[in-house]
């Protein structure tokens, strides 16, 4: 957990869960469970064909569609600061839905854009979605108690990486039937279903969440952002994990320039999904993800992905596959360390009246990060075999050193 040289009280409950409701807390993560698997579904199934329809059926340059992927990218990252705040004034139940609102009007637009306008409309809408979802569902999971939080944080991740695998294929079905439209509707519906159960929870639960006066809403999230950035020892620990995002969410990239196909490219993010589901149940219990060791492993085994891409070149060959595979198996299980031990820190730091602006924070810093990593991966891939092999071993040298940071800044 973040230090400074004192250690952090154990806090109380939360103002929106009342004390000793176990049945209540099951009853949050199996909803919460189930708003991950139709979000999860909505958004993989869209934006796993996104590309192919922006290149293919609206004639987008290359440059454009990577304008417009990253404009969503920025936008999430960086409202995640103020909108993380929002979810402590409004209550991250009514939040979630708003965001899950949000995210429907972007896929609605999709299915009706036809130009760049419309369409970096969508990916804004996407970002601002996304920059109150994420943080939004963590804070409910983070409001259960300390004997459920590690479990249910583990069936979030399970739900989303599971479904990631099958949503494609879903969407490939439904492309195949009716084209991108369609498909653009679906993700929306499924979006609309992840918010009505927010929603419902929160009529279940209702004057549990905690919320503001409108008068007083702007003042209470600007307080929210300052309180954690006067927080020098958790912007610390935020920065030095801030490399685990850049680590997991290089493969995506380094993969399919590694020179494998689309084919072998799904199977690496097939088993490094399986992978991250793998490892869940060994983090829930008895909550070893709390242990600061484990966020440590996660990034070595993510730095030792990066280690084994290096020789391979994508022939197909019997030891490339095996090396792919086994590359996905670290990303993977590295992934699924990183995020549980992340989220429990945070958790169990954090104060229960700040746990979104804490969560929007951190998730901000990691952002940041990816946003100037990302370009400079793909530059040295472009600079050639010396710039491919530079940016290799740069990824594997970052996980060991993420790592000696964190021993510093966690006890």
């Amino acid at each position: 957990m973040p230090s400074g040289g004192t250690a952090v009280a154990s806090r109380p409950p939360g103002p929106w869960r009342p004390a000793g409701r176990d049945a209540a807390d099951r009853q949050v993560i199996a909803v919460v469970v189930a708003v991950q698997v139709a979000a999860a579904l909505g958004y993989y199934a869209v934006m796993g064909h996104i590309v192919a329809h922006l290149r293919n059926d609206t004639g987008l340059l290359a440059g454009t569609i990577g304008l417009v992927l990253g404009t969503r990218f920025l936008v999430q990252s960086a409202l995640q600061p103020l909108l993380g705040a929002l979810i402590d004034v409004l209550g991250a139940l009514r939040t979630g839905a708003f965001a899950c609102a949000l995210r429907v009007a972007s896929f609605a637009l999709l299915a009706t854009a036809d130009g760049p306008l419309g369409l970096f409309g969508a990916a804004c809408l996407l970002g601002a979605g996304g920059s109150l979802y994420v943080p939004a569902v963590q804070a409910v999971i983070a409001g259960t108690s300390p004997a459920r939080r590690a479990g249910g944080f583990a069936a979030y991740l399970v739900a989303g990486q599971v479904t990631a695998v099958v949503a494609p294929l879903a969407g490939l079905a439904v492309l195949k039937g009716g084209g991108f439209g369609p498909l653009a509707v679906v993700g929306a519906l499924c979006w609309a279903i992840a918010g009505g159960l927010f929603l419902w929870l929160h009529l279940r639960r209702r004057g549990v969440d905690r919320v503001v006066s409108r008068r007083g809403a702007g003042t209470a999230t600007l307080r929210g952002v300052a309180t954690v950035v006067r927080d020098r020892v958790f912007l610390r620990f935020a920065g030095v994990t801030a490399g685990s995002l850049l680590l997991a969410g290089e493969t995506t990239t380094v993969v399919p320039l590694r020179g494998f196909g689309s084919a072998w490219t799904t199977v690496f993010f097939c088993a490094a999904a399986l992978a991250t589901a793998v490892v869940q149940p060994w983090c829930a219990a008895g909550s070893r993800a709390d242990r600061p060791r484990v966020l440590q492993v996660g990034l070595l085994m993510m730095g030792a992905c990066y280690l084994t891409l290096l020789p391979l070149d994508g022939d197909g060959s019997v030891p490339q596959i095996t090396g792919l595979v086994a590359a996905a198996a670290l990303a993977g299980a590295g992934q699924g360390l990183m995020q549980s031990s992340v989220f429990q820190s945070i958790a169990r730091y954090a104060p229960a009246e700040r746990v979104g602006a804490y969560l929007g924070v951190s998730s901000f810093i990691s952002g940041m990060v990816v946003f100037a990593g990302d370009p400079v991966v793909g530059a040295l891939f472009d600079a050639g075999p010396v710039g491919t092999t530079a940016a290799l071993a740069a990824l594997t040298l970052l996980g060991p050193v993420s790592a000696a940071a964190c021993a510093r800044r966690l006890e």
